[in-house]
């Protein structure tokens, strides 16, 4: 068979030559667009952006539930002001007069072990506590037995703490979301054991340690069966628009090369506004 027709019968099929090299995401022929064997016409207008999401990086299409779930997720840290690290080398570089695309890349690139990274280690750090479940200890053993070993290595535990926050409320809907759509798994119980474990032995640390978002989200993605390395990638797709927003802002308001302060900034947007119910 000749023709446009056995092109897309090749690209269908996966290959067993190994002078090929494989990939499961998607098909591209002429005419088509197949994400993970869907056509993407289909999924639009269909699929929301956290459905497609998951689909993508989980390879099949996610409950209703999930979708929710990870749709939350993902708008929790759409953005945080203009405080952390990679929303001021956004800044700096759109100051410079750089393109979008460079400033935005200047922000993922600020993302590390203490912003963003923080939800991989506390994905490791509940998937250790849940190992001493398994072995026999309670939640609320393993729990305690987490918080002891932080304390004796004199550490916060990944997950836990912020700068302005001494109740995250980000945090606290997730949580709630998880059990309004009977998403709650064994790492969200494990993480509000922790949680409860800490109110009682908050003396043991040497500033306030609430659960934050990236605990939450942490946990929650673990629970939706998301990798250790896949949840970092959540919060990066969830911050981009925000890394976005700031480098578009500061170069259509701001005048370029200046020194940028956040103390210096003053919020002059929408004052609080309550957000419509949900539309079908």
């Amino acid at each position: 068979m000749t023709g446009p027709a056995s092109t897309v019968d090749r690209r269908a099929q996966p290959r067993s030559d190994p002078a090929h090299w494989q990939s499961a995401l998607t098909a591209i022929a002429p005419n088509s667009i197949l994400i993970r064997g869907y056509p993407v016409d289909e999924m639009m207008g269909r699929l929301s952006f956290a459905e497609a999401v998951y689909l993508l990086l989980m390879g099949e299409l996610p409950t209703p539930a999930i979708g929710r779930m990870l749709n939350a997720v993902l708008v929790s840290s759409l953005d945080h002001g203009v405080t952390p690290p990679s929303t001021l080398a956004a800044r700096n570089v759109a100051t410079s007069g750089a393109p979008l695309k460079d400033s935005v890349a200047a922000g993922i690139l600020a993302f590390g072990p203490n912003h963003g990274g923080d939800i991989e280690s506390c994905m490791r750090f509940l998937d250790n506590g849940l190992s001493l479940v398994r072995a026999g200890k309670s939640v609320q053993e393993a729990a305690e037995a987490m918080v002891d070993d932080c304390v004796r290595a004199k550490a916060t535990p990944p997950g836990f703490g912020h700068r302005f926050h001494t109740r995250d409320p980000r945090a606290a809907r997730l949580f709630q979301m998880a059990l309004e759509l009977e998403l709650e798994g064994e790492h969200v119980r494990l993480i509000r054991a922790v949680e409860r474990v800490l109110d009682v032995r908050k003396a043991d640390f040497d500033r306030p340690v609430p659960l934050n978002v990236d605990g939450a989200i942490a946990a929650v993605s673990a629970d939706l069966g998301f990798a250790y390395d896949l949840g970092n990638a959540i919060f990066l797709i969830s911050r981009l628009p925000g890394l976005i927003a700031h480098a578009h802002e500061e170069r259509v308001r701001q005048q370029p090369m200046r020194q940028i302060d956040p103390k210096d900034e003053n919020y002059d947007g929408s004052p609080q506004r309550k957000v419509p119910e949900r539309r079908a």
